[in-house]
């Protein structure tokens, strides 16, 4: 039950000390950063300890597979409205899947006591439509560019290390 034979979709989902990192391999391999807005920075509208800088966008009616995996500690990817909360552990990676049926925003919270900050990094999912999903891919492979090749780079970054012996 927790693997999607036939997933139409891949997303990864990275935990940080305390933030998610979210990846589209199948949509262009961006990835982006997704902190909790602070509360003297919320707009009208926005859910305290809930909204976050970027949400997750999901396509509707669309088997997604859902890798997750942790940086650094223990964290809990949890969405309670998609019936998901999965572990994220450090070098091991776990599977799930959803297919979102309605259209609106979902939000969840890690679930596992990650350090000091575990309370403040939120889930902010936008399920929208196939189309619009589409179109917000193309906007997102151009605003999230910067990004994915800082952490590109960041992750084939070598330090040459030099070692004096006298």
């Amino acid at each position: 039950m927790d693997k999607n034979e036939a997933p139409e979709m891949t997303l990864k989902v990275l935990g940080h000390q305390w933030y998610w990192s979210y990846q589209y391999p199948d949509n262009g391999n961006f990835s982006f950063d997704s902190y909790i807005i602070p509360d003297n920075q919320l707009k009208p509208g926005q859910l305290r300890l809930l909204s976050v800088d970027n949400n997750l966008v999901l396509p509707i009616n669309t088997k997604i597979r859902i890798l997750i995996t942790s940086a650094d500690v223990l964290h809990s990817w949890t969405v309670p409205a998609f019936g998901v909360k999965k572990d994220a552990v450090p070098g091991r990676i776990n599977e799930t899947w959803v297919k979102i049926n309605k259209t609106g925003m979902y939000y969840g919270q890690c679930s596992e006591l990650c350090g000091v900050n575990h309370g403040f990094m939120p889930i902010a999912v936008k399920a929208v439509t196939p189309e619009d999903f589409a179109n917000w891919v193309e906007i997102a492979k151009k605003q999230f560019a910067y990004s994915s090749l800082k952490q590109l780079a960041m992750l084939n970054f070598k330090e040459e290390v030099i070692y004096d012996n006298t």
